[in-house]
């Protein structure tokens, strides 16, 4: 009678474990297209169902909500939401540091000292059992499962130009505490970032180097986190950012500063133009417009044609047509 009730026990809680996490997995699902749409509004009802629930190692690990729950806490400006969610991390590291300690105490405990009745055998085991206190052991703490886990590992490098590209990427992306709340491997990923550089150039020689440089800078700019969140959370891929061009990198306001800087140049080309004729007869190289202006001078002797000077009134570029 026993054993089928005790089955069945069994089932009813796996039951339960996986009703709970389909349901964390649909809120961290939630929350993630707020932060992607930039509204946060609703966030505080979904944190306050994850605070009534009873969470577990395997649905952390599974549904990585903790990343979920830290892009939100980042994204929003309410207040009770970014306290509700630093409630809610602390809490969870908390469980994760438990399952750490517990994993320490089982490997004390399964290495019993044995005595014996001689005296060489005490000495022998004494010994034994000093060497196992003198060795430390490296404590596996459990991670949030990340995307970067499924790449191939990367090839071993014993150059020392490469070694140190990849220690400076490793400082660069542990700028902040952004790699801790997310829980990534950033020597992995500046190895993969560092390894299609090296790949692309064939060699370590100064466009290798430059490459490497203009990602670590950009990745360390206090001004522009995002890039080095999207690159720790797999939004951008090692492949992407080895190849990004500094446009591409740039923050959200210098794209902003440089568009108003274009426009301002455009404005004042188009503005000191002296005279001119607007005509469709010319094609701009650059925007292909045939929005134009040009004007007609006699730069060379009297009885040479005269050299028209073309500007595209679309992006403000200047030509000579003879």
């Amino acid at each position: 009678m026993f054993p089928p009730q005790q089955s069945s026990s069994t089932d009813e809680e796996e039951s339960a474990e996986m009703a709970k996490t389909q349901e964390v997995e649909r809120i961290a699902k939630k929350l993630d297209k707020m932060v992607h749409k930039k509204n946060t509004d609703g966030a505080l009802d979904l944190l306050r169902e994850l605070r009534n629930m009873k969470m577990s190692l395997e649905t952390l690990q599974s549904t990585r909500v903790g990343m979920s729950v830290n892009a939100v806490r980042k994204q929003s400006s309410d207040e009770e939401v970014q306290t509700l969610a630093k409630t809610l991390i602390k809490s969870w590291k908390k469980l994760l540091d438990g399952a750490e300690g517990k994993s320490d105490g089982k490997k004390k405990e399964g290495s019993p000292v044995r005595s014996s009745s001689t005296s060489k055998d005490s000495g022998a085991t004494e010994k034994s059992s000093m060497k196992s206190v003198e060795t430390p052991t490296t404590p596996t703490t459990p991670t949030v499962p990340h995307r970067f886990t499924s790449f191939p590992p990367t090839p071993v490098t014993t150059d020392n130009v490469r070694t140190k590209s990849r220690e400076l990427l490793v400082a660069a992306l542990q700028t902040g505490d952004d790699f801790k709340a997310i829980g990534v491997d950033c020597e992995h990923v500046a190895a993969q970032i560092e390894e299609r550089i090296f790949q692309e150039f064939k060699s370590t020689d100064m466009k290798y180097k430059t490459r490497l440089r203009s990602r670590i800078s950009n990745l360390k700019d206090q001004k522009n986190p995002e890039l080095r969140r999207n690159v720790l959370c797999g939004n951008i891929s090692p492949e992407r950012i080895a190849s990004m061009t500094a446009e591409e990198m740039a923050s959200a306001e210098l794209k902003q500063i440089r568009e108003a800087l274009t426009k301002e140049s455009i404005r004042e080309h188009q503005l000191s133009k002296v005279g001119g004729t607007e005509t469709d007869m010319f094609i701009c190289n650059k925007c292909h417009g045939k929005n134009c202006t040009y004007t007609q001078v006699q730069t060379r002797s009297a009885d040479e044609p005269m050299t028209t000077f073309v500007l595209c009134n679309g992006c403000g570029n200047r030509w000579k047509f003879c």
